[in-house]
């Protein structure tokens, strides 16, 4: 019997058994690990693991020099990078998501395991080759930086592993396997030979697109054991790239999406209300459970807090202290984790129902939006939106500015695109998306409400439908109370909503500006990018928050219910 003790799945147990305080993200992950050693195909090695944790407890802290003493959590995520393995040795895990707020050690992680992986890996035995990359250099070089100083200290103590490395200005070499760790930021312009063996992404929050992620995924196709890392704290764009990750990571513990190979670490708050309970506030910031660190992080952390608090500001706080996302700006219209709770699965059958339809067309040369409402049997909105995409400048050039996949929304019958050489959206195609949909549906139209402005086309080509036409200028008079009240059915769960991305999308983006009597619209000025899904959504509420639902009072009254 080994005496090796299991650092991994002893962090597992703890966090399960409630020993230790995480997030929910966390304890379903170390349910994972331990449901996986009951049953899975893989297997976990208990000295690969252990072995990539003594060596990085090994390294000197580069403020005081002795050597590093890994948290249980540390443990936990190195452990389970290494430990876990196919029947043939090969890593289990290629990418890894790690996240949670600032200061709490998360650089040492990734330069601990890539020293590892520069000067005790073995898959590939030589020519391994280890990036810390970013958005930017400088922040590519962060990481790069600490293990520099790790590996000076390493090198004063230890004449072997000085005699083994050569170093140039921003690059180490492992002389003996030829492997060589290195920064590499998207301007990198000479990518020639690139083959990683590991890629770290740093605070990948701040990645405004995918490009850093798809080169090195592109760069391990014949690497059987590459491993990507993204490591970062929550961010405030809730469109960019890492985002995304989060609700792809979010799925897969939840067992929503099959992922085998992909391994996460999300240490957040569960809710905004735990900022005001500091026993929890490990949830977010695990390095807390190391009492040697505990008073001093406790104090810099309420103190922020308070400040915050005392600014009626904490936005940065939530993201940052917290790990929490928030949307850019505290203007923001609808709060993202309120919007996803009112995401369903269930398809609403449309066919005969009562319709409100909204028309944004502010921008022709752009982007256009169509806002449906059905009101349902349960007294909630369901609503959905589709868009139309003008190609002024390009399809391809438009998807690289918007950061938006619109041939994918096209594919999934999201979107449609415009089929005018100029590349101006055509009113027809809206109109005849309306008809089709109205008829093809039998709905019964309760209204079709416009912005007047540029749509005098539009309209004279609707007169002649049998359709009710109603006209909404945007303005605080027309919509404060319709965007006050969405907003408030939004947080009550009475909008239902199946997830369409043209609807998160203007969600994730929209800001509201104040006129000095409280009231509300959106700021287009400030945003009006990617928002016209919501607009013509708020367009058609206008209508739409009027709607008589059925009373049912006499047939719950008669039913079996009802009673005394």
């Amino acid at each position: 019997m080994s005496n090796e003790v299991d650092h991994t799945t002893q962090y597992a147990k703890n966090v399960v058994n409630g020993n230790i305080i995480a997030s929910k993200l966390v304890k379903k992950q170390c349910q994972r690990h331990l449901d996986d050693l009951k049953e899975s195909e893989y297997t976990f090695h208990v000295k690969k693991a252990n072995q990539v944790i003594k060596f990085v407890e090994l390294l000197p802290d580069v403020s005081t020099g002795e050597p590093l003493r890994l948290a249980p959590f540390q443990k936990f995520i190195i452990g389970s990078l290494y430990g876990w393995r196919d029947d043939v040795g090969n890593r289990r895990y290629k990418k890894a998501y790690i996240s949670m707020a600032r200061k709490n050690s998360k650089s040492l992680i990734v330069s601990g395991i890539s020293l590892f992986e520069l000067i005790g890996g073995d898959s590939p035995k030589y020519n391994r080759q280890i990036y810390c990359t970013a958005n930017a250099k400088d922040q590519a070089k962060i990481v790069f930086h600490m293990v520099n100083q790790q590996l000076n200290k390493l090198m004063s103590k230890s004449k072997a592993i000085r005699q083994s490395m050569r170093k140039v200005h921003s690059e180490i070499n492992h002389i003996p396997s030829y492997s060589v760790l290195k920064p590499l930021s998207k301007d990198t312009s000479n990518l020639d030979g690139f083959n990683p063996t590991l890629g770290i992404l740093d605070e990948y929050h701040q990645s405004k697109d995918d490009s850093m992620m798809e080169i090195l995924e592109s760069g391990m196709i014949q690497q059987p054991n590459g491993l990507i890392v993204i490591i970062s704290t929550a961010g405030f764009n809730l469109n960019y790239p890492m985002y995304q990750e989060y609700e792809y990571a979010k799925k897969i513990l939840n067992g929503e999406e099959d992922n085998e190979n992909y391994f996460t670490f999300i240490a957040e708050q569960d809710d905004e209300s735990e900022i005001h309970d500091p026993s929890l506030w490990e949830k977010s910031n695990p390095l807390l459970a190391v009492d040697s660190l505990r008073e001093l992080m406790m104090e810099n952390i309420s103190g922020k807090l308070k400040e915050a608090q005392q600014k009626n500001n904490v936005h940065d706080t939530l993201v940052k202290n917290f790990n929490m996302w928030q949307s850019a700006s505290e203007d923001s219209y609808i709060k993202i984790k309120d919007w996803e709770a009112c995401e369903t699965d269930k398809q609403l059958d449309i066919k005969g129902r009562d319709v409100y339809i909204g028309v944004d067309l502010a921008r022709l040369d752009d982007l256009a939006a169509i806002g449906f409402i059905f009101p349902t049997d349960t007294e909630k909105y369901f609503i959905d939106a589709h868009v139309f995409v003008g190609t002024k400048y390009g399809l391809k050039n438009k998807s690289i500015r918007d950061k938006i996949d619109y041939e994918l929304l096209i594919s999934q019958g999201l979107a449609t695109l415009t089929n005018t050489e100029s590349g101006i959206i055509n009113y027809n195609q809206i109109i005849d998306y309306i008809i089709d949909t109205i008829e093809e549906n039998k709905l019964n139209v309760k209204g079709i409400m416009y912005d007047p402005w540029n749509a005098s086309s539009f309209v004279t080509s609707m007169e002649d439908k049998p359709y009710p036409l109603i006209e909404v200028q945007q303005n605080y008079r027309n919509l404060s109370e319709p965007l006050k009240q969405f907003r408030l059915d939004v947080f009550e769960k009475k909008i239902l909503h199946n997830g369409n991305p043209n609807l998160k999308m203007a969600i994730n983006n929209s800001l509201v500006k104040w006129d000095n009597n409280g009231n509300i619209v959106l700021d287009k000025q400030k945003n009006r990018e990617k928002i016209d899904a919501i607009v013509a959504i708020i367009t058609a509420f206008t209508q739409a928050m009027f709607h008589e639902f059925e009373d049912k009072m006499e047939e719950y009254i008669l039913s079996d219910d009802f009673g005394f």
